[in-house]
């Protein structure tokens, strides 16, 4: 699996030398996962930071009803970690689960240390990330408290382009806190819209 996706989601923040770059490969590990199997399950301890180079994963938990509610899908370029298990050690609320086929690079909670403690510009690159991450997440709880459901459905197309086309319709719906009957509604109402 070729690393051109991951070196440049990382060049984008911060520079690596061929040296570091060099040692950040050897120290991912390549997997190939196959659609709905399971990268983390609720319960267990996150022991991986991951980086999808093909595919789409969804990070979900289920409700107090056993309704899957989805806080995010990771695509191509995205990382996808459950930051507070990964970091405390702790059992993970939320699950990770392949939606489509997908290839992707892993790292070890120990090699990531060992990343961060003999690259410093990663750990740079690991500030902005989780800024970054902070910053989405204030958003998308806004979004989701304060604006309809025509209009989370609006964010979901540019915020995932074209991932409409590639996974089931009860998976937009999951994640917009919406039914799939309703979400064919808002679907019939922008194509007509828009065309």
């Amino acid at each position: 699996m070729p690393f051109d996706l991951i070196l440049s989601n990382i060049g984008q923040h911060v520079r690596l030398t061929p040296g570091e770059a060099e040692f950040l490969t050897s120290l991912l590990e390549p997997r190939t996962v196959p659609k709905k199997e399971f990268l983390l399950r609720e319960g267990e301890v996150c022991r991986y930071d991951y980086f999808v180079n093909r595919g789409c994963l969804k990070v979900c938990y289920s409700d107090n009803k056993g309704v899957e509610c989805i806080v995010k899908f990771a695509i191509e370029n995205w990382w996808v970690i459950d930051l507070d298990s990964f970091s405390n050690h702790k059992p993970s609320f939320y699950y990770i689960q392949a939606v489509e086929d997908t290839d992707l690079f892993r790292l070890s909670k120990g090699n990531y240390d060992l990343l961060h403690e003999r690259v410093p510009a990663m750990q740079r690159f690991s500030n902005k990330r989780w800024q970054d991450g902070f910053i989405a997440l204030q958003k998308r709880v806004t979004q989701n408290l304060s604006l309809t459901a025509e209009e989370r459905y609006a964010h979901f197309k540019v915020k995932y382009p074209n991932l409409e086309q590639r996974i089931p319709q009860r998976l937009i719906a999951a994640y917009l806190g919406v039914t799939p009957e309703f979400l064919s509604v808002l679907r019939k109402k922008w194509s007509t819209a828009f065309s």
